[in-house]
This record gives structure tokens, sequence and C-alpha cells, in this order.
């Protein structure tokens, strides 16, 4: 999955040619994943497995809801495990994330934030993932972050995320466009789909009526705001800087804001900022008196760093997020989540 999205994949006069170049591939790839869950052999354990994914390549908001779940479970008494592959880091794992002693370049940068609020592990192979969490006797229930198109674990729930503005772009399938399998094979994955964010400027996003008839599951409304008090950010000249999937989104959360103004700049999903990359930063920040603001994600890759990135994170503000739901969709979310938490797989004897 490359790590700088084509533009043409969201363009409605995107690059038709590249489409058509591409389709072939778009195919095969499509086939193999749909391939993938035919011959698979999912592993069942005793403990119910809630999937957070999307359908397509890029940021979508999981991570917000995946530490949305966290806190709606522990408030049903039950203590939840971050699954997650690490995408970024070094370690194969399984290793429990400790942020602590972890380093975003050994466990990923999503893992990193989510372990401030939860206990993660991380693990290339989700089966043996899944298993340490059993041995540990804990966990009540396990958030598989990312795991729509991976078929190794039984699943009691899946839930698929789609951003309210981009949805699926071109609804090709990559490398032709953002879908990661066939958006119809896809949908028969999941329970329910949140709807993250706000309409796109256009207007009432089209999203939800494309999903009401193609989908006969519960279609939801996620919202994302601000966690805490972000009245600083108004009247205030800023820099805002993200090495993520989507930046515009967290661009034009910080805009919404009353940003007095904003300059953006938009590095690769989970980047690795260099020691010129972060002097630059602080070095334009100095020169406009302007506030340099950042994501939860991208301050955590700096983590730990020395010489001109420590000196980048020392002086950035971070935009902390969260989900809302409407009451009448956060009582259909605690019923789905409820009901997966009832649910008693059969554990594997292996």
């Amino acid at each position: 999955m490359p790590l700088e999205e084509p533009r043409w994949w969201y363009d409605v006069g995107g690059s038709r040619l590249a489409e058509k170049l591409l389709g072939p591939v778009s195919e095969i790839y499509g086939r193999v994943v749909e391939r993938r869950f035919k011959a698979a052999q999912p592993y069942r354990s005793d403990i119910p497995v809630i999937c957070v994914g999307n359908f397509t390549a890029g940021g979508t908001g999981k991570t917000p809801l995946t530490r949305f779940l966290v806190g709606l479970l522990a408030e049903q008494g039950v203590e939840p495990v971050c699954l997650t592959r690490g995408y970024g880091g070094t370690l194969a794992g399984p290793v429990w994330v400790d942020a602590n002693t972890h380093s975003a370049e050994e466990v990923g940068d999503e893992p990193l934030l989510i372990a401030n609020t939860a206990r993660v592990v991380v693990a290339r192979d989700r089966k043996a993932g899944l298993k340490a969490i059993a041995d540990e006797g804990r966990a009540g229930a396990v958030i598989m972050d990312d795991g729509l198109q991976n078929p190794s674990l039984a699943k009691a729930m899946s839930i698929a995320v789609v951003d309210a503005t981009r949805g699926f772009g071109n609804g090709r399938v990559i490398p032709a466009g953002p879908l990661r399998a066939r958006f119809d094979f896809q949908l028969g994955l999941v329970d329910c789909i949140v709807v993250m964010g706000a309409d796109p400027p256009s207007g009432p996003s089209p999203i939800f009526e494309t999903l009401k008839k193609r989908f006969p599951g519960p279609v939801l409304r996620g919202a994302v705001s601000p966690s805490g008090d972000a009245g600083w950010i108004a009247g205030q000249p800023v820099l805002a800087y993200a090495g993520i999937a989507n930046p515009g989104r967290f661009f034009r959360l910080v805009e919404s804001l009353g940003a007095a103004s904003i300059v953006e700049r938009a590095f690769p999903d989970h980047h690795a900022f260099s020691e010129a990359e972060a002097a630059q930063l602080v070095a334009e920040a100095e020169r406009t008196g302007a506030q340099l603001v950042t994501t939860e994600k991208d301050l955590a890759r700096l983590a730990g760093a020395k010489g001109a990135r420590s000196r980048l994170a020392s002086l950035s503000r971070t935009l902390p997020i969260e989900v809302r739901f409407e009451e009448r969709d956060l009582v259909r979310l605690r019923a789905l989540v409820d009901g997966a938490l009832k649910a008693a797989p059969v554990p594997s004897k292996d």
C-alpha cells in the first residue's frame, strides 16, 4: 500500500488513463483478497474480537473510533486489549506496548498513541497476538485494529469507518483506486458502518444514501471534534503540519477553530521527520510568529527524538480529538457491542 496516495483516486476529473492502465492489476489484487478469505480457516478465541477497519487505503478515523470503543467497553466493566499489526514499526511481536519505553520506530505511531489509554499488543501474526492476549488472561475483549481484510481471526463484530467527505473515491480497487477489495465483497464482511466527519463543502454527504441502498445493516454517524479546550487556537497564526493519511481533514479542523491564519505542511502517512525537515518547520514558525500545531500521531513519532526533532516536539501543540455520536446512534452502537460481547465462539483446538 503506498504511503502517499495518488490524488486522482479522489478526483472526479482524475486520470482515467491511469485507471484504465492499472485496471488489470486491480482485478488481480481484488481476486487475491477474496481468495484469501475463501481459503482461510479463521482462528477462534473465547475472547470476543471487535474489528475496526476501513474499505479504503488511507485515513478515515479508525484510531479515534478505537479509542472511543476502549472507553465504551471500560464503562461496561470490560477490560479491552487492542491488537494491531504495528504498521511502520520494526518489531514483529507479539509484544506488549509500553508507551514509556517503546518508540514509534519499534511499534508504530498508532499503537504508541493508543497505549496511553489502553493496553496494546503488536503482532504481525494476528493469531499469535490473540493467543498472547488470551494467555495473559485479563482481557475481556480484543479490539482488532485495521483487520477488516485479514481473515486469520474470527470476529464477533466488524465495523468499517468511512470518511464522509472522501467516501470511496473513484470506486476502483488498489492500485487503480483506494478500495482494498471490491466494494460489494467488503460490505459482506461488516456488521456496522460508521460514517465519520463533517459533510463536504458542497452539501450533505451522498455516502449515506449509497450505503443505505447497498448495505442492510446499521449506518451510524460519528462526529470528530477536539477533546478538551481548543480555545487557544482562536485568533492565533498557526503552522499546522501532519504526516497522516488524509491530512486535509486535520487542517480543516484547525481552520474551523478560528485560527487567524493557517499555513499547512503535509507529509506522507507515518512520515519519519528528518532533522532538516524539523529545523525547517521550527525556523518557519519562528520567522512568522506562528504556533506549531500537529496531530497526536505525529508527536508520538517525535517522542524521544534529539536535536531539531526534539525542539520541534517541544514547540508543537497537539489537537487531541475524540468521536461523538448522537444519542440514537450511540444506543445502537452500544447494543451492537453488547451483542458482540455475549457471542460465545467455540475456541479452536490449536
